[in-house]
């Protein structure tokens, strides 16, 4: 008896320390350099900022391309813009929507706190592309498209409306390559001898180098051309194959374009094209807004819930309201230490969590009714009402579960935060209920189930009947 009252005394310590933790970034006090100063990360719809949802265009990725692995490497490449552009905590994801023929893949960007819209979407959209090409050989495929040209051109002279031609879409004089931006390492200004202004050197990761091999060693003795947003900088000859996976753009860069164009490569050429379909500013005041009616909402439903168990279940109700608290400060602990980004469907995910909470401990109580009827051991009641009751509480929490994952893995960004924090809290609640609520209760040490005791651990208005 005295080491389960320890042990109860523990769990009410442990839960005060976590109380403590939770609420000390609210504090006037609060050290930001403190070990255990940890805000929580609050959503776009709670504390402000921009809302950007992109379209991805997959339909010219090459045949047997893995669409999941572009997109990620998609989101890699706008969150290292995102980050450039010195947004606090941003958050990017895909998403994908519909199935077959039907099926669409977006990009969600969620940058808290930004206000300046205009200046984030100049970030995100620049699109430097990088592309080489290598000389086109004589023959009748180049004949034709000048010919095509030609054609295209003497129209345009005469006024007249130029004939559609497939051939039109091509360059008469070089042919497109694989090693695109996509490949590049990294990028870099320098200055050499042999040319006036700055040149940028710029290096390939491992499959761009292994390409680029490939393409200076089939067209040793041709020209190169190297290509930047549609326009030819350079068309260097290849003397030899250049296996290092190097090579150097000159132009006519003045410093400031070349550092530029330099900063917007080593942020990445988009790998999917993408296009922007919807924008969405919340500002901070709604943000506060919504995040203080929040909480105001989470605070009476617990003193509503709390003053119905303790009315209703009288000492099982207020040893439940004990082990509840605690379960609210362990959630929020733990909504901190992973971090889960808090949203209103999270908060509210959350909420039904503690009502999900709260119904383990009806359905044990109810148990407890039953088995109080059947024995004098109150210890026995007790310990027979926990073991029956948890094949329900086990199922019905499984279900909750299995269709928080659910929703998670198909739902959309704001379905996520509210199947997350669910899937969390049917799962702590699940501890919670069964373990320290037992704990407070053999702690109390009622040794029979005397008419007082009936009354105390019972329910409603009435006494409870010892059969």
């Amino acid at each position: 008896m005295t080491r389960r009252r320890i042990i109860a005394v523990i769990l009410i310590l442990f839960g005060v320390g976590l109380a403590y933790f939770d609420s000390y970034p609210f504090l006037a006090s609060a050290n930001q350099t403190a070990w255990f100063y940890r805000p929580f990360k609050l959503g776009l719809d709670l504390r402000g900022g921009s809302h950007l949802v992109y379209q991805a265009d997959t339909s010219d990725l090459p045949a047997g391309t893995d669409i999941g692995e572009a997109m990620s490497s998609l989101r890699e490449v706008i969150e290292r813009r995102v980050n450039a552009f010195g947004v606090g905590e941003p958050v990017i994801q895909v998403e994908q929507a519909g199935l077959g023929a039907s099926e669409v893949h977006r990009l969600i960007v969620e940058l808290p706190g930004v206000t300046d819209l205009q200046a984030a979407l100049k970030v995100i959209d620049v699109t430097p592309v990088l592309e080489f090409k290598t000389e086109r050989s004589e023959g009748k495929e180049k004949e034709a498209i000048a010919k095509a040209y030609e054609k295209a051109r003497t129209q345009y002279e005469k006024g007249e409306a130029i004939t559609p031609d497939p051939l039109l879409a091509q360059d008469p004089q070089f042919v497109p390559t694989e090693l695109t931006g996509r490949y590049l390492k990294r990028a870099q200004v320098q200055f050499t001898s042999q040319s006036i202004g700055p040149t940028i050197s710029i290096e390939f990761d491992g499959a761009g180098a292994k390409l680029f091999g490939e393409i200076t060693a089939a067209n040793v003795g041709k020209s190169i051309a190297i290509f930047l947003d549609g326009i030819l900088k350079s068309a260097p000859v290849v003397r030899e194959a250049i296996k290092d996976g190097r090579a150097e753009i000159s132009g006519d860069f003045t410093v400031t374009e070349a550092r530029e164009l330099v900063r917007n490569l080593n942020l990445g050429a988009l790998p999917v094209p993408i296009k922007l379909v919807s924008t969405e500013t919340i500002g901070a005041t709604l943000g506060q807004e919504a995040l203080d009616r929040g909480v105001r909402a989470g605070l009476i439903g617990l003193i509503l819930v709390a003053a119905f168990m303790i009315l209703w279940y009288r000492v099982n109700g207020f040893l439940a309201v004990l082990s509840l608290t605690i379960y609210v400060a362990l959630m929020l602990a733990i909504f901190k230490l992973l971090p889960v980004t808090l949203t209103a469907a999270g908060m509210a995910g959350f909420i039904l969590s503690v009502g999900m909470a709260v119904d383990a401990n009806i359905l044990i109580f109810a148990r407890l009714k039953e088995e109080m009827r059947h024995t004098d051991n109150m210890h026995e009641a007790i310990s027979h009402g926990f073991s029956r009751a948890w094949a329900s509480i086990r199922d019905s929490n499984l279900s909750t579960i299995i269709s928080a994952l659910i929703l998670f893995w198909f739902g959309t960004s704001l379905v996520k935060g509210f199947a997350l924090t669910l899937a969390i809290g049917v799962l702590v609640s699940m501890l919670t209920a069964i373990s320290i609520t037992r704990t407070f209760l053999l702690s109390i040490g009622v040794r029979h189930t005397g008419r007082l005791n009936r009354f105390l651990f019972g329910s409603g208005f009435y006494l409870t009947a010892k059969s």
